[in-house]
């Protein structure tokens, strides 16, 4: 079947990388920054994904700070100058998408990260050139939320939703592709639990990169019958 009208929407952290590494060295920097001794371990892959905003008030309230404006600028100062950088690719992700763009699917990244590092980091792993588009949260711009930011998206490139298809980690990929009337992949090595993806309703799960092309595809012949 032809593929070329076909969109695939892409979750950044814990979709295409891992990202926590660096994530954990910016938080930590920015507790700091603001007069407090992070803990010593930090379990943070529950805000991995939710606007950096929902992260910051997360945690800073052991310490009863409300400063949250103040924690997501020191975050994004550390995580511009080399917290993004740490980020590596999953293993069989390139090969993944160089699979999808072959048939003639047009990818779309869609992060609830600033678009500028998404951009930065892709261009550090060399993905940036397999992408249609390159889309996250921008200054200004209502596309923090996953429902906001996928809505832009399709209107953006005025695409069909029948014809796209989001593939992301976590429950706010899964109900931000729902509210668009999308279907939505969820991938089980990211920092969701396979038990919140099926709660979110996940159309599918994967646990390999390397089975993303014929879910995808499997799902759409789904939507033509």
């Amino acid at each position: 079947m032809p593929n070329s009208d076909l969109s695939v929407l892409l979750d950044l952290d814990g979709t295409l990388i891992d990202s926590q590494p660096g994530i954990v060295s910016s938080c930590r920097a920015a507790l700091r920054a603001l007069g407090h001794e992070p803990p010593e371990v930090m379990d943070i892959q529950s805000i991995i994904g939710p606007p950096i905003e929902d992260g910051m008030r997360y945690l800073l309230e052991p310490y009863g700070d409300s400063r949250i404006s103040d924690a997501v600028d020191a975050y994004r100062s550390d995580y511009s100058a080399q917290g993004l950088l740490m980020s590596t690719l999953y293993d069989g992700i390139p090969a993944a998408l160089s699979s999808l763009r072959d048939t003639g699917v047009r990818l779309f990244l869609a992060t609830s990260k600033r678009v500028f590092y998404a951009r930065r980091i892709l261009q550090n792993l060399e993905q940036s050139d397999i992408f249609t588009g390159i889309y996250g949260s921008e200054p200004g711009v209502v596309t923090d939320h996953k429902p906001e930011l996928i809505a832009h998206i399709l209107k953006q490139n005025q695409l069909n939703p029948d014809k796209c298809i989001m593939v992301g980690d976590r429950k706010y990929d899964i109900s931000g592709a729902h509210a668009n009337n999308m279907k939505a992949i969820g991938v089980a090595w990211g920092y969701g639990s396979r038990e919140e993806l099926e709660l979110a309703g996940a159309d599918a799960l994967i646990n390999s990169p390397s089975e993303l092309k014929n879910t995808i595809l499997d799902l759409l012949r789904g939507a033509d019958n």
